[in-house]
């Protein structure tokens, strides 16, 4: 059930005084800090400063920082220093285990009473390692997994699900909202991160699989957007089928999401989660197949949309958007 706005106590007023709120909501000074601000930190945290936070940033690209409107610090330790309320929006968990525990990292500078809220889709049994590691030295760390896309991003319309300290999800609650329009609190420490993990599966199994039926359907000789219309009023739909492949058949790709690679990142976290949990998978490994294949034929730094394409290509060069040519890539057939 999505988390509900309570009246905040007295440690949560102390907290929301430091992080640009009060306890009625009302935007003050105190500065947020923000680690990786790509395609999706980079919207979340333009749309922290349009609510008017002052947001100070780091980012292995210094020249994205001022694109997004935030302020550069000059390292981890100058963020740590500035800001009691930190959010993370980075690749994989090799990546925020650095910045958390390396030389100069958070852990290192994390003063008691901090809190870090991790955005990016990350592995859940890493995610609970850091957490007692920050819990030691006084940081509560919260598992926030997002969905919604870029496209939710930009319009602060992102799902967020939540693990880890209840009181600190309600402290830090307003500035989520900056970008978030449903939030859920899934538990203890892990939890958000699992149902991250979880959905983007989800994602992943609809999209290769509509991909494949979307070929299919063109090598049938099918009208695609009437395909489509069936499909979005029948047992079959999907987000793929209602949010993607209207646009794709048309042409576009909806390119700036989450890419190939990351896919194909986030169905390995899946398999590895299921294995953890002693669960079965027999869907699993076809669906990273899917996309490790269409990242072998060079897909795999564009949106995880294109995987349509790779169909395309071993069906003998197939393309499903409306009077686009067939494609001059031609993948051998292999006879059994």
């Amino acid at each position: 059930m999505a988390a509900q706005h309570e009246p905040a106590g007295p440690a949560e007023r102390g907290l929301a005084a430091t992080t640009g709120h009060d306890a009625a909501g009302t935007t003050g000074y105190g500065p947020v800090g923000m680690v990786g601000v790509g395609n999706m930190g980079g919207r979340m945290a333009r749309r922290t400063v349009a609510a008017g936070y002052d947001v100070w940033a780091v980012d292995t690209d210094a020249g994205r920082i001022p694109a997004c409107g935030a302020r550069p610090a000059a390292s981890l330790a100058d963020l740590a220093g500035r800001c009691d309320v930190i959010m993370l929006s980075l690749p994989d968990s090799t990546v925020i285990e650095s910045v958390i525990r390396g030389a100069g990292g958070l852990l290192e500078h994390a003063r008691d009473g901090q809190v870090i809220v991790d955005l990016s889709t990350a592995n859940p049994a890493s995610t609970r390692s850091l957490h007692g590691e920050l819990a030691a030295r006084g940081v509560r760390y919260l598992d926030a997994g997002i969905s919604g896309g870029a496209a939710a991003a930009e319009k602060g319309t992102l799902t967020l699900m939540v693990g880890g300290d209840a009181a600190a999800l309600a402290a830090v609650r307003p500035l989520l909202d900056t970008f978030s329009a449903y939030m859920h609190h899934m538990g203890g420490s892990g939890s958000g991160h699992v149902t991250k993990v979880l959905n983007n599966f989800l994602n992943g199994v609809t999209l290769a699989a509509t991909a494949e039926v979307m070929v299919a359907g063109k090598k049938a000789g099918l009208d695609l957007a009437q395909l489509l219309e069936v499909i979005n009023t029948s047992s079959g739909v999907s987000f793929a089928s209602l949010n993607r492949f209207p646009h794709i058949i048309k042409g576009d790709y909806l390119e700036g999401g989450l890419t190939g690679q990351l896919m194909a990142k986030d169905v390995r976290l899946y398999l590895s989660l299921v294995e953890d949990l002693g669960a079965a998978t027999l869907v699993g490994p076809g669906t990273l197949t899917a996309f490790q294949v269409s990242n072998a034929l060079g897909y795999g730094d564009m949106i995880s949309n294109r995987v349509v394409d790779a169909y395309g290509d071993l069906a003998g060069g197939v393309r499903v958007t409306e009077g686009g040519a067939r494609s001059d890539r031609r993948i051998p057939k292999v006879t059994p």
